[in-house]
């Protein structure tokens, strides 16, 4: 008789995955293109039911041919999508992760990463005050040899003078990016992709549309630094964070 209220504890924990499922996919599409299309595929995909609960076969064969051929450019549309959500899955997501399992992960000297950090905001601060365009890129657990490619390879140590050498106006590398790996500066100069988040404040150029562009597609971690208003911007997972001083600076890379 009351053979509906039996729920299982695997029924729970399948409400909760497909419900953190589905706000993961709402998170990644909001403000987005792909949210109107999403919504227009749904409305598609709630009329074909409707045309075959009411028996109209060849309207139904019709917009079933439809979804046949349409999985396969869904599969294109949202390639960036996909790409993106199946990052966000292995890294700011992972159960392994949280729980400490995942084996790629590696344990870095702590006295090192002070040091690593120390240098960035030095740096940061520095042009800063002069107002020296910069963007730097510190790779994570997903790789950017592509990016890499597109710039000049330094394989140097990391360092608060080099880092303000590379963005120094006079220099022909001031203008890319340069990218960061195990505290050590791996290349400079280099092209990242463009965001194209029409949310951006206006006064943002390109080095921010970048900065933003490559923490969209992989992991990684971009600070900006303006070169109109002098002002720090630190990039994650496609989310920005104004940086008001360097113990702010410091703080949230320590953080992260």
């Amino acid at each position: 008789m009351f053979s509906f209220l039996d729920i299982r504890l695997i029924d729970i924990v399948d409400i909760v995955l497909s419900a953190y499922l589905m706000y993961s996919i709402y998170r990644l599409i909001k403000g987005t293109m792909a949210a109107s299309i999403v919504m227009s595929i749904s409305a598609f995909l709630i009329f074909w039911v409707l045309v075959r609960a009411l028996g109209m076969s060849m309207l139904s064969a019709v917009m079933g041919s439809f979804v046949n051929i349409g999985l396969l450019a869904l599969i294109v549309i949202f390639q960036q999508e996909i790409r993106t959500f199946l990052i966000m899955l292995s890294t700011r997501h992972s159960l392994f992760k949280r729980l400490g399992l995942d084996p790629s992960m590696e344990k870095t000297d702590a006295a090192e990463n002070a040091v690593f950090l120390d240098s960035i905001v030095k740096a940061c601060e520095s042009m800063s005050k002069t107002q020296t365009g910069a963007l730097i890129v510190v790779a994570r657990k997903v790789g950017l040899k592509d990016y890499i490619e597109t710039g000049d390879k330094l394989s140097a140590h990391f360092s608060q003078q080099l880092i303000e050498t590379i963005f120094f106006k006079n220099t022909p590398l001031h203008d890319g990016a340069m990218i960061v790996d195990k505290h050590h500066i791996i290349a400079a100069g280099c092209i990242l992709p463009v965001s194209k988040d029409m949310t951006l404040p206006k006064t943002f150029g390109l080095r921010h549309r970048s900065a933003m562009g490559v923490t969209e597609v992989t992991d990684a971690v971009s600070i900006v630094v303006s070169e109109e208003t002098g002002g720090i911007t630190v990039f994650e997972h496609g989310n920005l964070q104004h940086i008001e001083d360097s113990q702010e600076l410091y703080k949230y890379l320590k953080t992260i």
